[in-house]
């Protein structure tokens, strides 16, 4: 019977280690890429912990009684970093914090399942004794097997519980860790690995005190310090807390530094964009109006030369005929019904022209509604950064094609109260994404300051509760973006903000 116990509670073992593998590749697939497209590589990532996990397990010393054991825990944190390594692109700091992490998670889970499920054990094998004692049970045949059923479901409990509190705690990390693309610094990397490295170390010299040898036998050390039964589990628990806590409080302070400095570059682009239009607006206000003065002149002009007929006027009236079309070419190219779009579309007209002289520029189809409440320099920062990355896109296409026909097409649908856009335009076939927003990355050098136009975007539409989304058709990039046609709700709390980071007035509103 001794044989067969020993063969399920090896079952058991080989199983809870393959359920960690599961875990495990959980873990790091949530943070890095993997280097294979396979089906099934969580499956390998599994069985190739699962096996070294038991070589180390089983390696001697077993069990917890010997300060030797320590050593495991190194050799199994080098295990962690090797496996990383090889099934993952995963040759940065980060991949520290996730070995010793899921390290430490899986200590804190294993001792605090023993701990804690120790004593209910024995005092239900005491009752089993009592019972055989008081002629309750009177076969010793059923008394050991009772107590062999008490045993293997106290494994299986045991098992099962460490599995879901290193699942959920490891759940936890992830959720917490919102900003994985994040390049981790130095120090950085230190304050979320310190609470990690704690833990192991904490749980290595639990290893090292946890059984204790008496004339009896090996007896847990809280069996002699009772105290210890509560103190134990409260340390296993505040260490599990801190790597928690520890990654949601780094994180936190990463995101405010972010969105502080996307904010910054955008009120940049903001402010330029701004002092373009009203300069283009200027411009094109006061071409206008000379326009609509020198036309009503030149139609006196023509009218004078024509009454005389004589064939020396002919030449005049050739010239001031020409000279009337050049005005009436001085007009808006595009024309949307937003004077701040027309003169934003007009100036990036010009920009790509100068880019790509053959470029097809393309807004028939982008109508804006008589009802328009949307802010119009929201307008202009979605608009503006799709054209800047679509003319982007063009001239890298003409650089490595100079026969390529480049194009930008933009639209627009309106469903009941929804204003959708779409921008598309042609590339090269090349397009680099980051790893877990999905979104484009740029190829440009301060990554900081360039390549978050997407996210400039993004974050515009859902301040009117819109959305934002791309796809690829062949060599034609295509990005949506749905917003609701409705005034900006936070802009109130968008100003208040910006003066605390201090900004000494909100963004300039242009009228329509």
């Amino acid at each position: 019977m001794y044989s067969l116990i020993d063969l399920i509670f090896t079952v058991f073992t080989v199983v809870s280690v393959l359920l960690q593998g599961y875990c495990l590749q959980y873990f790091l697939g949530s943070f890095l890429e993997s280097r294979t497209k396979s089906r099934f590589h969580g499956l390998y990532v599994m069985a190739v912990y699962g096996l070294s996990r038991l070589c180390i397990y089983w390696l001697p010393p077993t069990g917890y009684e010997s300060v030797k054991t320590v050593w495991k825990t190194a050799l199994s944190l080098c295990m962690l970093l090797v496996t990383a390594m090889c099934f993952y692109k995963a040759f940065h700091g980060v991949t520290l914090f996730l070995a010793a992490a899921f390290r430490a998670v899986a200590d804190i889970s294993a001792f605090l399942v023993l701990i804690l499920l120790d004593k209910p054990v024995n005092k239900l094998l005491m009752v089993w004794n009592l019972c055989l004692e008081k002629g309750i049970i009177t076969s010793e045949k059923t008394f050991e097997t009772v107590i062999n059923v008490s045993v293997i479901g106290n494994q299986i409990f045991r098992e099962a519980a460490l599995i879901l509190m290193l699942y959920l705690s490891l759940k936890g990390i992830v959720r917490n860790y919102r900003e994985k693309d994040y390049a981790l610094q130095r120090t950085e990397l230190l304050s979320i690995l310190t609470p990690a490295v704690v833990s192991l170390l904490f749980c290595a010299l639990l290893r090292t005190i946890l059984f204790t040898v008496e004339e009896n036998g090996v007896e847990m050390v809280y069996d002699k310090y009772p105290l210890l039964l509560v103190i134990l589990p409260a340390i296993l628990l505040l260490s599990l807390l801190s790597i928690l806590y520890g990654v949601k409080l780094f994180q936190d302070t990463v995101y405010l530094n972010r969105e502080r400095s996307s904010r910054i570059v955008l009120e940049k682009q903001i402010g330029s964009m701004q002092e373009h239009i009203a300069e283009m607006e200027r411009v094109y206000s006061g071409i206008r109006s000379m326009k609509h003065d020198m036309k009503n002149t030149l139609s006196v002009v023509l009218r004078l030369a024509a009454k005389k007929g004589e064939s020396e006027n002919e030449e005049l009236q050739t010239y001031l005929s020409e000279l009337n079309q050049t005005f009436d070419s001085l007009d808006f190219s595009f024309k949307t019904g937003n004077s701040v779009i027309d003169t934003l579309l007009n100036m990036k007209y010009h920009e790509a022209l100068r880019i790509a002289p053959d470029l097809q520029f393309d807004v028939k189809k982008l109508l804006l509604p008589s009802d328009l409440v949307i802010r119009s320099y929201d307008l202009g920062v979605i608009l503006g950064n799709a054209l800047d990355n679509a003319m982007e896109a063009c001239r890298k296409l003409k650089e490595k094609e100079p026969e390529a026909k480049p194009f930008i097409r933009l639209s627009s649908v309106r469903k009941d109260n929804l204003l959708i856009f779409k921008i598309e335009n042609s590339f090269d076939g090349t397009l680099k994404r980051k790893g877990q927003s999905g979104l484009p990355e740029t190829d440009k050098a301060d990554k900081k300051v360039h390549g978050i136009g997407l996210a400039n975007i993004k974050n515009t539409a859902g301040n009117y509760q819109g959305t934002m989304d791309y796809k690829i058709d062949g060599r034609v990039f295509i990005l949506s973006v749905m917003i609701k046609n409705e005034k900006h709700r936070e802009m109130t709390k968008d100003y208040g903000r910006l003066k605390n980071d201090g900004s000494t007035k909100p963004p300039l509103e242009i009228s329509k």
